[in-house]
């Protein structure tokens, strides 16, 4: 199969402001040689309170529809199911092509207190709804944060159990790029292959102060970027089956 699962004309006809992000992505992913592949797109937002920055903004939002122009090209539905997660999940929602515009920032308006940072609480809402929706394409979690879990034993945890799972973890920092707030991130992202997880299901980047400032090409490269790795090992250990 070398075709997108969304086409152009379509993403121009029911979001006509995702065309350039469409095209993009599109650009990338023939780039990585992953043109015409199939994977469900999830996006996990950090809703701590030190993200409201974030979310008011507009960095969150276009994150999101950064992440819709890519789910057009791989998700069959287009639609990207998304979770808020602060001391627990706040919400799991879906966004897609139709009424893209100003979503996550409406949804994230009526979730009320934003608490800490339980990364494994959020894990474990984006594996049951995968477990759940009966797929057999292998998925990419965009999993976006501005700071360290609150529990850094269980999100390691869950990041080894999951690798069995056909779930590849892309990580995203918001934030300043000194802080060590992230140093957990960079270490759950070289946790050793094989003897804490059966394949490195893990990437990590860091998109600054001013994630906006990132352009569409440099974002979808890091988003992407070592997914087709990750594919071939799930591939040979026979975690991905398609």
């Amino acid at each position: 199969m070398t075709d997108s699962a969304t086409d152009l004309r379509e993403v121009e006809e029911t979001a006509p402001g995702l065309v350039s992000l469409y095209k993009s992505a599109g650009v990338c992913l023939r780039k990585h040689g992953l043109a015409g592949g199939r994977a469900s797109v999830y996006l996990v937002l950090d809703y701590s309170g030190s993200m409201r920055p974030y979310y008011e903004d507009g960095s969150v939002q276009a994150l999101a529809d950064r992440v819709l122009g890519l789910s057009a090209h791989l998700d069959d539905d287009a639609r990207v199911p998304v979770v808020f997660f602060s001391t627990d999940v706040d919400a799991v929602e879906e966004i897609s092509l139709a009424g893209h515009e100003g979503r996550v920032t409406e949804i994230a308006s009526r979730l009320g207190h934003m608490g800490k940072t339980a990364y494994h609480a959020a894990m474990d809402a984006v594996i049951d709804h995968y477990l759940d929706s009966g797929s057999t394409v292998p998925a990419l979690v965009v999993f976006q944060t501005d700071g360290g879990p609150v529990n850094k034993l269980a999100a390691e945890k869950y990041l080894c159990k999951a690798a069995r799972l056909p779930l590849f973890w892309q990580f995203v920092g918001f934030g300043n790029t000194r802080s060590t707030q992230f140093d957990f991130l960079r270490r759950l992202d070289d946790l050793p292959v094989p003897s804490r997880r059966v394949v490195d299901n893990a990437g990590y980047f860091h998109a600054g102060a001013d994630p906006r400032a990132v352009s569409d090409a440099e974002l979808y490269d890091r988003l992407v970027g070592e997914f087709p790795a990750w594919l071939a090992a799930a591939r040979g250990a026979g975690i991905v089956r398609v």
